[in-house]
């Protein structure tokens, strides 16, 4: 099997925003955000969506991310978009901050086969292990990264799926053309060695 180079792959970035979990029940999302970049095209063919649940979102969920039932009343469910993910997400390298959220969520599709996953959180761990925090927001302001962002997605901001979304597409471009990675094989983005911040938390 021939191993792709990084500047002839498609990325499609994913975000999940959620209702946050309560105690016996199941966390669901409650808003999604695609987009996707690559080297040849550059960023586009951006998605988001409300969606529906009838789980309460909690109040700790909705203090983030502002979302509330009166957004959802009218928005269709994680499941009959599944045409929409399917067209988006095979054959592109999925892309997430903390990939085991986007999983989670994607189970809705049991052999959807999605693959191969690149985590922007495990990726920024290894290339600046130094940083004292890694959360996407922080990461990307402290590389100067947010009005990048903002000129993509305006009009919205942190903890918006979509905006969540190509922000973790900019940090994979800067992280990319800063580590001069663009002719590299695409396993070096899969496999990011986290070893120096692991040692440097066990510190």
């Amino acid at each position: 099997m021939t191993i792709p180079l990084i500047n002839q792959c498609r990325f499609t970035a994913i975000d999940f925003e959620s209702a946050g979990a309560s105690r016996g029940l199941t966390d669901h999302p409650v808003q999604i955000g695609l987009a996707t970049w690559s080297i040849e095209n550059g960023h586009g063919n951006a998605f988001t969506s409300y969606l529906f649940t009838d789980q309460p979102i909690q109040w700790s969920a909705r203090k983030i991310h502002g979302i509330g039932p009166e957004q959802l009343t009218d928005a269709p469910s994680l499941l009959s978009l599944w045409p929409e993910l399917k067209n988006r997400l095979a054959r592109a390298v999925v892309v997430a901050h903390g990939k085991g959220t986007e999983k989670r969520f994607l189970r809705a599709f049991p052999g959807h086969g999605f693959k191969p996953w690149i985590d922007t959180l495990l990726l920024a761990r290894a290339a600046w292990p130094d940083l004292p925090d890694h959360s996407l927001g922080a990461v990307c302001q402290s590389h100067h990264l947010t009005e990048e962002i903002q000129a993509i997605v305006p009009a919205k901001f942190w903890h918006d799926a979509l905006f969540d979304a190509v922000a973790s597409l900019v940090l994979l471009t800067h992280l990319i053309k800063t580590h001069d990675l663009e002719t590299q094989p695409l396993d070096s983005l899969l496999h990011p060695d986290t070893s120096v911040w692991h040692k440097s938390r066990r510190n």
